[in-house]
């Protein structure tokens, strides 16, 4: 329990994410529109913002992570920088497809699971969470007219959370820590199975596009000052000197971002909080540079970017993303502002390990690469994989590794990432023997 105190700052986060709900939206709306947030089949996108206001959404937010928070607790998870992956991806998507309904079912399966092999929920319990990507899965079934019921619903989240932790473990064995989306890609492979049999059984599962505007102001302001927060925190408030604090976080930019690389653990708390709020402002800004908008979904990719600036982003191997995704809005045959490409440009980060680790020119080339491939990645599998970026970054992966390997060897044969095989996902923090007495 070293980072121990990141269970009381999560506790923070969700007053946060309930008080902005309160304030910017209408109050006497939160329960009718839970409501309607949990009777929607939440397929990509469906913007809880759009659907149900501010203040629902912002409280549905505030209660999934919270959820998550309570179950990591209980189960005794060690805390390090996954935790706070783990947090930022409920917390973001549970302003756009997880809410405190669909999600129960698929933990219960991977509850199930770690029963079966007679071990404990908490070796599964960030799984569970991550898993629950194919929420709207659960509340298509549950919900759709024409298909499914209630417990139609229960029994395929239990199925979905009972299949993905092995299949999780070998989808990230094959991507080589390239892309950070693993349960994405685990998620999109499950997503392609389950769709056409689902079709094949009389159901229809379409695509959403439920996409509010006009909120940019007073999110901006809400996430500017969550940031300001976190870059303060970090530079004054961890126990080390601004200095200090500083010198760190600049030897965390030196770092390729290969999964795993538990920043927590390599740098400590004050350099990832830097991290943290300074890519947050990256991903806000680069939305209202490029004329988008601050909702539900951009949010959502706002935070994941923000969760992982505890293992493996930081401001030099996401900005070659972002701007390969940019100049795709360029050259191709859509605008920048797409929805879909505003999501490409924030959860397209997944590919950050490639800028890190091959050089930021093929940084841009990935994110060239992805901000096509994303736009019909999906497509196949009509929206229930919330984790749409993580699945194509995960092809993209899978086929710009060897081949960049390849290319770049006879140049640079020492290529290697220490921070790759020194920091495991998991593991207890590494302390160091005590000093023989003489």
């Amino acid at each position: 329990m070293r980072y121990s105190k990141i269970y009381p700052a999560s506790l923070c986060f969700c007053v946060f994410l309930a008080a902005v709900g309160v304030m910017l939206g209408d109050p006497a709306q939160i329960i009718p529109g839970i409501r309607t947030i949990i009777l929607m089949e939440d397929a990509l996108i469906t913007d809880y913002i759009q659907i149900a206001g501010i203040s629902a959404a912002f409280v549905n937010s505030a209660l999934v992570t919270l959820i998550s928070v309570g179950l990591l607790w209980l189960c005794r998870e060690a805390p390090n920088g996954f935790t706070m992956v783990e947090l930022g991806l409920m917390a973001g998507f549970a302003l756009f497809g997880k809410n405190i309904a669909n999600i129960w079912p698929i933990i219960a399966g991977t509850f199930l699971y770690a029963k079966v092999r007679r071990e404990p929920f908490g070796k599964y319990v960030s799984i569970a969470l991550l898993a629950t990507a194919l929420a709207p899965v659960v509340s298509y079934v549950a919900i759709d007219n024409g298909f499914g019921n209630l417990w139609w619903g229960i029994g395929v989240g239990v199925l979905i959370g009972f299949v993905l932790p092995p299949l999780s473990a070998y989808t990230y064995k094959i991507q080589n820590g390239m892309n950070l989306y693993n349960m994405g890609f685990a998620c999109g492979v499950l997503a392609m199975i389950l769709v056409p049999v689902m079709s094949s059984l009389g159901a229809d599962p379409n695509i959403a596009s439920h996409w509010s505007t006009g909120n940019n102001l007073p999110l901006a302001l809400a996430l500017g000052a969550l940031c300001a927060v976190l870059i303060l925190t970090g530079l004054f408030l961890c126990g080390r000197p601004a200095w200090a604090a500083w010198a760190g976080y600049r030897r965390l930019l030196l770092t390729t971002g290969r999964a795993p690389s538990d920043y927590l653990r390599m740098f400590g708390a004050a350099p990832v909080l830097l991290n943290t709020g300074i890519n947050g402002l990256i991903g806000m800004l680069f939305i209202l540079a490029t004329g988008g908008d601050l909702n539900g979904p951009t949010l959502g990719g706002i935070f994941a970017i923000m969760g992982f600036s505890a293992f493996g982003k930081h401001a030099r191997n996401i900005l070659p993303i972002m701007v390969g995704v940019v100049i795709g809005g360029v050259c191709m045959h859509w605008r920048i502002n797409n929805p879909s490409v505003q999501l490409a440009m924030l959860f397209g980060t997944t590919l950050a390990p490639i800028s890190g680790y091959f050089g930021w020119p093929f940084g841009i080339l990935a994110g060239f690469l992805h901000s096509s491939v994303v736009l019909h990645a999906g497509t196949p599998v009509e929206g229930v994989n919330l984790y749409n970026n993580g699945y194509s970054g995960g092809l993209l992966a899978i086929v710009l590794y060897p081949l960049l390997t390849e290319a770049i060897r006879h140049r640079r044969p020492e290529l290697e990432d220490k921070d790759y095989f020194d920091v495991m996902e998991h593991d207890e923090p590494q302390i160091p023997p005590p000093a023989r007495r003489r």
